[in-house]
């Protein structure tokens, strides 16, 4: 035997590549070994089938919240991998200096996914988010010390991406403007992008958005009103040109009230589509708007971006924005992190983060990944056509059984 695994025959779609095309690929240890047209069954010892399936690049979640146990808002990782084809996700900023080496050794460490993460500008990380309890962990500036950060970044530089902060009413009360300002002092120290998190003003996107540097990220890029990007009219404000000119990334970062049908629109019609598709997947949207990636990459399919633009918004494009250029490809020598999905044709209701309705034909699902060079299979996938609600609680297969094994409450 040559290989350990081989997937066989799939449609193998590789944006950072440009392939898409019929091929097999071969897995040996936690790499990939081979990609090529009819690798012989006999070299393998498990073979895999993908007939009819796309063959993608291990999906790199970008905004997640997975400090499970650690935190009030944690989901599982590894109970959400399979499902929704995601081999890396990378935390943003659930936990800051004070409390980050406990998420690398309880979450991290015995995670069979890869999780990444930005520390949080605030020394607490968040820590008061639920639907009953919402304190900002910034709305106390003693809390934001950027020698903090800096120090535990460096500690912990192997898994740390960047620095996130939260900023607005929510987030950081009257703090105003301060967090981020404290927060991009802490990322330029250390050399990282800084992720900044926008709710309700103040501040609003226009204190913001003109701080960001090149590569750094703008996440809730599509968020309603208040603090939209677009005027009523449905006119891109021209500050998010300046900004995409600039070289700031936008991500979308779905979660639980950042994603809007008609901001998306007019953004598309633009031409400023979100660099990252993200999910912000946490406790209080795994079951609805957002649930994870998969979702919310079917929803922006139903609004007219190219599939390829959008599985690259999903695998090379976040890759590329925390510096990890091994992720988010299928090559040779790559790191066996691949996801084996589907369109599923069918009638699906999605809603956005106001309550608006959008039917699409088809949605994309996940058949299973390979992380760390095994198979994981889900299965829990929906192989039948159907109708599906994808509303908060909604009452059907996928999200029935989502919700009884994914969310996970800390114990």
């Amino acid at each position: 035997m040559q290989f350990d695994l081989l997937l066989r025959g799939g449609r193998l779609v590789d944006p950072a590549s440009g392939l898409d095309a019929r091929r097999d690929v071969a897995i040996a240890g936690n790499r990939i070994a081979a990609i090529d047209q009819d690798i012989p069954a006999e070299r393998a010892a498990k073979i895999v089938e993908a007939t009819d399936r796309i063959v993608t690049p291990g999906l790199v979640d970008l905004h997640s919240h997975v400090y499970w146990g650690g935190t009030s808002l944690g989901v599982d990782a590894d109970r959400l991998a399979a499902k929704s084809g995601t081999t890396t996700f990378i935390d943003a900023g659930s936990a800051g200096a004070g409390n980050f080496l406990g998420f690398r050794r309880h979450v991290m460490e015995r995670s069979r996914v890869r999780i990444l993460a930005y520390m949080n500008i605030s020394f607490a990380g968040i820590f008061g988010f639920s639907h009953t309890v919402m304190v900002g962990e910034c709305a106390d500036l003693r809390l934001c010390d950027p020698r903090e950060v800096v120090a535990a970044v460096r500690e912990h530089r192997d898994v740390v991406v960047g620095v996130k902060v939260r900023s607005g009413r929510i987030a950081g009360g009257t703090s105003g403007i301060a967090p981020v300002d404290l927060a991009l002092e802490a990322a330029d120290q250390v050399g990282l992008p800084l992720m900044a998190h926008i709710d309700e003003p103040p501040p609003g996107r226009s204190e913001v958005l003109p701080r960001l540097r090149r590569g750094d990220i703008l996440t809730h890029c599509f968020r309603p009103f208040p603090n939209a990007p677009v005027f009523a009219s449905g006119a891109v404000r021209p500050d998010m040109f300046l900004a995409r000119e600039r070289g700031v990334i936008f991500d979308i970062g779905h979660g639980m009230g950042s994603f809007d049908f008609d901001v998306a629109r007019a953004m598309l019609r633009e031409g400023l589509a979100p660099d990252v598709i993200s999910s912000d997947v946490h406790l209080y949207c795994v079951d609805g708007p957002a649930f994870d990636i998969l979702v919310c990459m079917s929803k922006l399919l139903a609004l007219g971006m190219p599939f390829m633009d959008i599985l690259r918004a999903a695998t090379q494009n976040p890759a590329d924005a925390i510096g990890r250029t091994d992720l988010g490809r299928l090559a040779v020598d790559a790191p066996a992190d691949i996801a084996v999905l589907k369109l599923q044709p069918g009638r699906f209701t999605f809603v956005d983060a106001t309550g608006t309705e959008l039917v699409a034909g088809e949605r994309l699902v996940s058949e299973g990944i390979v992380a760390g060079g095994v198979w994981w299979p889900n299965d829990l996938s929906v192989n039948h056509d159907e109708t599906e609600r994808f509303h908060p609680h909604a009452h059907h297969t996928h999200v029935d059984v989502a919700s009884r094994h994914f969310r996970c409450t800390p114990a």
